[in-house]
């Protein structure tokens, strides 16, 4: 890997790849643009072997150990799928079948996650996702979420980024500062919660706020009309009430500023999020251009920026030693209600 000055900053975006090898055009551009992390999705994933030399080749591209992420919550949002990796069922279902264990299914289930996720080099992960579920909730996210109560979310949230921390996988919590009343998909509408700000800070607010130590989180595209009107990502003053309300000091990334939910140029969209306080953008499923536009826009990590990156590659660790299969036998007698406890 080529040498990285100390005195220059990481590029202020997490971007993917098109394919499961990369181009020679996307390494000259990666090493250019110097992304803090890269994002893997299905796409990007064939073989053990393949996902193994395509994490090299990210790192290599920027010449660091720079975190690699992917979505795999279980469910339907599970990037690596059998025979390369478990199948989980969705969060919600998990939580339900576990019941009086659920903590500690979650911690297992996690902890079995970060296990697949390192074998192929990948150290990050985009959960927990502690958005409170209510009756309202879109069908997009319900089974995403990890119950309607905030103080037991909190807890299973803080079990899954427990068990990913103790497999050495960074998590991300999401979707700050909560997207659990949205009745609509982000993903092609921009959602609006109508909610007092007082029931925000007692119910959406209060898992991120228990977990306001964790090492990133991520934003949500969506407008709080209590705050502001507009949405979390592009908001200072909801940047503001997830850095003073919620008290997270961690590296702040968008959501895919690439979704529907946020309408204009990703260019300027970038800029706008950047500028309302958010560390990085995270970008996915864009052309090359697209990229190179954005990464322009976002420009390189100001100063507390860096500094909360920094603050992310030494929160990052090797596996704690443990039997897998054990680990395993556990969860599945737990699952079916035989664990002796």
């Amino acid at each position: 890997m080529h040498p990285r000055g100390d005195a220059v900053s990481f590029g202020a975006t997490i971007l993917d790849a098109e394919g499961t090898r990369l181009s020679a055009e996307e390494k000259r551009f990666f090493r250019e643009a110097d992304p803090f992390a890269f994002i893997l999705f299905a796409r990007n994933l064939d073989t053990p072997e393949q996902i193994r030399a395509l994490c090299a080749e990210m790192r290599d591209a920027v010449g660091r150990e720079a975190p690699i992420t992917i979505d795999q919550e279980g469910g339907r949002v599970q990037r690596l799928r059998p025979p390369i990796a478990r199948e989980w069922l969705p969060p919600l279902d998990f939580v339900h079948q576990a019941g009086d264990h659920a903590e500690e299914a979650m911690y297992l289930r996690h902890r079995l996650i970060a296990a697949d996720l390192r074998q192929y080099g990948i150290d990050s992960n985009c959960a927990p996702l502690v958005d409170v579920a209510t009756e309202e909730t879109h069908p997009f996210l319900k089974n995403r979420c990890y119950g309607t109560d905030p103080v037991i979310v909190a807890r299973l949230g803080r079990a899954a980024a427990d068990g990913m921390l103790a497999g050495g996988v960074l998590p991300v919590v999401k979707h700050t500062p909560g997207h659990g009343r949205a009745t609509s998909d982000s993903h092609f509408d921009l959602p609006r919660v109508t909610a007092p700000r007082r029931s925000l800070a007692l119910q959406d607010y209060a898992p991120f706020a228990a977990l306001n130590d964790l090492p990133m989180a991520m934003t949500a595209h969506v407008v709080y009309e209590a705050m502001d009107s507009e949405p979390a990502t592009l908001s200072p003053t909801m940047i503001a009430a997830i850095r003073h309300e919620i008290g997270f000091d961690g590296l702040l990334m968008t959501d895919d500023i690439s979704m529907k939910a946020l309408k204009g140029d990703l260019a300027e969209l970038s800029s706008r999020s950047i500028a309302a306080g958010c560390d990085v953008v995270l970008l996915c499923n864009a052309s090359l251009d697209e990229r190179r536009a954005v990464a322009e826009a976002a420009g390189r990590m100001g100063a507390e920026a860096q500094k909360r990156a920094e603050a992310v590659l030494a929160a990052r660790h090797t596996p704690d030693e443990v039997d897998i299969p054990a680990l395993e036998a556990k969860l599945t007698s737990l699952l079916n209600g035989t664990l002796n406890v």
